[in-house]
């Protein structure tokens, strides 16, 4: 298969991910994700800086997602409201089809606490600009601050029941659910 063929970058995520999996995360090279692609390596970080952000190449759009759903949210919606509201377009838009590859990533960072401080850097990063949108919306920096990371720390916590072996449910169910055990946990 030639570079030039559509699709090179999810070839390349496809490939990446089978060898992480197949070989593990630390023994697998740029080299061998290439070739299974079909793609030389120079094609390999046209796409991705490394062979970690094979992982996370998906953060940016969603931290882009989360920070328009947040300013998006109705105006009478109170930061955490917001936030909520911004998780909803998220698990819809992005997380709707994707829990096999959820699943197969997940076990992948778990492997590696190299990939496990990066999801916490990417996380960080996200919260952060949820923060700052929320502020945007006229939020106290107090008020944003703790909307973003509850809300972060809501995602956090559904996003590992979604992506547990038993799990048979929607993101978007498992995040309603886990704000509702939020509120009783709080009252």
């Amino acid at each position: 298969m030639g570079r030039w063929e559509p699709g090179a970058g999810q070839r390349l995520v496809s490939a990446a991910l089978g060898l992480f999996v197949e070989e593990g995360y630390e023994r697998t090279t740029v080299a061998e994700i290439a070739a299974r692609a079909g793609v030389t390596e120079r094609t390999f970080f046209r796409y991705f800086a490394d062979k970690r952000e094979v992982l996370f190449a998906g953060g940016h759009e969603m931290k882009v997602m989360l920070v328009k759903a947040v300013a998006e949210a109705p105006a009478s919606a109170t930061p955490l409201g917001a936030v909520a509201s911004a998780l909803e377009v998220v698990a819809a838009e992005i997380f709707g089809d994707m829990l096999d590859f959820a699943r197969r990533r997940q076990m992948i960072i778990n492997s590696s606490p190299d990939l496990q401080e990066r999801e916490l850097l990417k996380l960080a990063s996200m919260t952060f600009a949820v923060a700052r949108a929320l502020r945007d919306r006229g939020a106290s920096a107090a008020g944003a601050s703790l909307a973003a990371e509850t809300g972060m720390a809501v995602f956090k916590t559904a996003f590992a029941a979604w992506v547990s072996e038993s799990n048979t449910r929607s993101l978007s169910e498992i995040i309603a659910e886990t704000f509702a055990e939020l509120r009783a946990v709080v009252a």
